[in-house]
């Protein structure tokens, strides 16, 4: 099982510095990725739980986001250069880029580049969002009804552009005759694409299979819930007549983690559950059970307030050194 750091940058306060030590630790101990959450705005109608679906459209969520309107987050999209730079080792992506967004186009371009300032470490995360209110902010209301056939296009003009000398596409949101984009990632035949999967199983599989993507990332997700994820991207691997399974992709998930003194109900609540929130022995009880369900990389998330980063640090060493011997032992 690898590990991955899923960098606080979505928080009401956050810094640099902060976030440098993250990066630089995660690196130290030689975790496999590190990535940044995608926000574009935080409407004020958040602060009072007015906001029009519940995040990530979840059940048992508020109205709202863990963050404060006013509060000093860092874009998760810029920082991926500046992880490049900064690292030399570690993977770097973004869980997940909202397409929407941003043009088909200009994005696999901007990836293109990103991919060699990284010398090949991009992982690429795609989803379709889910708040209005931000589609409105990132002038892309028109999209939201559509959002997901935005993500199918945008999937199949990263790989084009990707593949190819010149390339054209004709479709509703990318439509441009033959063009050359300028430098082809380094990663061959590209950097490695995750479809997140937050409510439908069904669609996410779809596009794995569809596109032969390489892994799925969900959020908050028990052992037994990692099932109905692997059951659809397998019967869809099936029903294409495809050899490969859902054992072949990177099956990860963000799941908020502190390591605390005394135990913790770790009952399945859904989303709020505490799946990662407990005693070393829980952490690691739990880690074992993500192994067996199949999870290859839990993507270690910082809770969005009321945990110093100083705490986040050393519960990072603590899992590395002392809990993942055990969880590999089994």
């Amino acid at each position: 099982m690898k590990l991955a750091l899923y960098l606080p940058n979505f928080r009401t306060e956050v810094t640099i510095k902060e976030l440098e030590d993250l990066t630089d630790l995660a690196e130290e101990l030689e975790f496999d990725s590190v990535w940044t959450l995608d926000r574009i705005v935080v409407p004020e109608a958040s602060d009072r739980e007015g906001l029009q679906y519940s995040f990530g459209m979840m059940d048992g969520l508020p109205n709202a986001l863990p963050v404060a309107s006013t509060g000093g987050w860092f874009q998760g999209y810029p920082l991926l250069p500046w992880l490049a730079a900064r690292t030399s080792r570690i993977r770097i992506g973004q869980s997940i880029i909202d397409t929407p967004f941003r043009a088909p186009g200009v994005l696999a371009a901007e990836l293109a580049t990103i991919d060699h300032l990284s010398n090949g470490r991009l992982n690429v995360g795609l989803g379709a969002g889910w708040m209005p209110e931000e589609f409105a902010a990132a002038s892309a209301s028109h999209i939201f009804p559509k959002r997901h056939k935005h993500v199918r296009e945008t999937i199949e003009v990263l790989q084009g552009v990707w593949a190819n000398e010149h390339f054209e596409y004709h479709g509703e949101f990318a439509d441009f005759e033959p063009c050359g984009f300028g430098a082809k990632p380094l990663q061959q035949p590209r950097p490695p694409i995750f479809m997140s999967g937050l409510k439908d199983p069904l669609r996410s599989a779809k596009r794995i299979t569809k596109y032969d993507l390489d892994g799925w990332i969900g959020i908050q997700d028990s052992p037994e819930g990692l099932g109905k994820w692997r059951k659809a991207i397998d019967e869809q691997f099936e029903e294409i007549g495809s050899p490969k399974r859902s054992k072949d992709l990177e099956i990860c998930s963000m799941i908020w983690t502190v390591i605390t003194d005394t135990e913790m109900d770790q009952s399945d609540n859904g989303v709020p559950s505490n799946l990662l929130v407990g005693t070393e022995k829980q952490l690691t009880d739990r880690l074992k059970a993500y192994k067996e369900a199949g999870m290859t990389m839990p993507l270690i998330w910082p809770p969005f307030a009321d945990v110093p980063v100083s705490k986040t640090l050393d519960d990072l060493k603590r899992i590395k050194n002392d809990i993942m011997p055990k969880v590999e032992a089994i």
